[in-house]
């Protein structure tokens, strides 16, 4: 065979193959399900890299200096509310016995290990009576209520099975470079 007739001969089984196989696919699938699937595949594939888990986790913890029990930790610079370091939980975790809500609003502190602006998730942890230790009131950079995700002096409590506050965790989500703050 002449190196033309090997090349015209590899057209023909390419397109031979994919003919067969769209055959195939157009028997077994139809169209409005195909489309449906592959544009809900790359919805979902768009939305990953937004979610917190994936970003957090996608991170190294950054240096830390201070103490999680003090109202002037760094974390703590937009939390109103008690903290969980205080209450047998840690800065991250609730306390045994209390839900962490699935609700947060967020802040943005400077850690003065790194010298770096962090976002920090805070989290209600909820379903046990309100601990009355280390109560603190951070309100840097805070917004009026009429913006609730930047405010913290509301009740976040939702979507646990108790809505009763116990404390306040500070969840580092990530790096704010290049946001503004």
């Amino acid at each position: 065979m002449k190196p033309s007739e090997l090349i015209e001969h590899g057209y023909v089984w390419l397109d031979s193959r994919t003919t067969e196989s769209a055959r195939l696919l157009a028997r077994l699938i139809s169209r409005r399900s195909f489309l449906g699937r592959l544009g809900a595949l790359f919805a979902g594939a768009a939305v990953l890299p937004l979610l917190p888990v994936a970003r957090s986790l996608a991170q190294e913890a950054p240096q830390e200096i201070g103490d999680s029990q003090s109202c002037d930790y760094w974390r703590y610079c937009a939390l109103g509310g008690t903290l969980c370091a205080c209450c047998g939980g840690t800065v991250t975790s609730c306390p045994p016995g209390a839900e962490l809500s699935p609700i947060t609003w967020v802040g943005t502190c400077h850690n003065p290990a790194d010298d770096r602006d962090y976002l920090i998730s805070y989290n209600d942890c909820c379903g046990k009576a309100v601990c009355r230790r280390c109560s603190c009131h951070g309100s840097e950079r805070e917004k009026p209520v009429y913006f609730p995700s930047k405010a913290n002096n509301i009740l976040w409590c939702f979507g646990t099975k108790a809505h009763t506050y116990h404390c306040t965790v500070a969840g580092i989500l990530g790096e704010a470079a290049g946001l503004g703050s």
